[in-house]
C-alpha cells in the first residue's frame, strides 16, 4: 500500500490570491487545489517536498517523511498577518502558508 500527502485548502477572509493553487511533490505538479477543497495523492514511501504555486507566488517547501500506508496531512489559505503579507510582495516564498498537521 502506498503512502499519500493529503492537503486540505482553507479560505477565510478576504484574500487576493483566490485562484487555483498548483501543488508540486518533489518539483514536480501532481495536482491543483481550489478553495474548500481536499485533495490526496498517492506518494512512494520515503523522503519528499511539497510546494504551492500560484503565478509567481508559493509557499515554502515542506518536506516530509511518508511510510508505507501512512497519510501525511497538510493545511494551506489562512489569512496572513498584514506585515507578512506585504513583504510576499518582496519575497514570493512567503505568499501562500503551508502547515503540516
Amino acid at each position: 500500500m502506498p503512502a499519500a500527502v493529503k492537503l486540505t485548502r482553507h479560505l477565510t477572509g478576504v484574500q487576493i490570491r483566490r485562484g487555483k493553487f498548483d501543488v508540486l511533490v518533489d518539483g514536480t505538479g501532481v495536482a491543483s487545489i481550489d478553495a474548500h477543497e481536499t485533495i490526496e495523492t498517492p506518494v512512494e514511501p520515503g523522503h519528499h517536498t511539497l510546494q504551492l504555486r500560484y503565478g509567481r507566488y508559493s509557499s515554502r517547501t515542506a518536506a516530509f517523511d511518508a511510510a508505507e500506508g501512512q497519510v501525511a496531512a497538510f493545511r494551506c489559505g489562512e489569512k496572513r498577518f498584514l506585515p507578512i503579507f506585504l513583504a510576499s510582495f518582496v519575497v514570493p516564498s512567503l505568499a501562500i502558508p503551508l502547515h503540516r498537521e
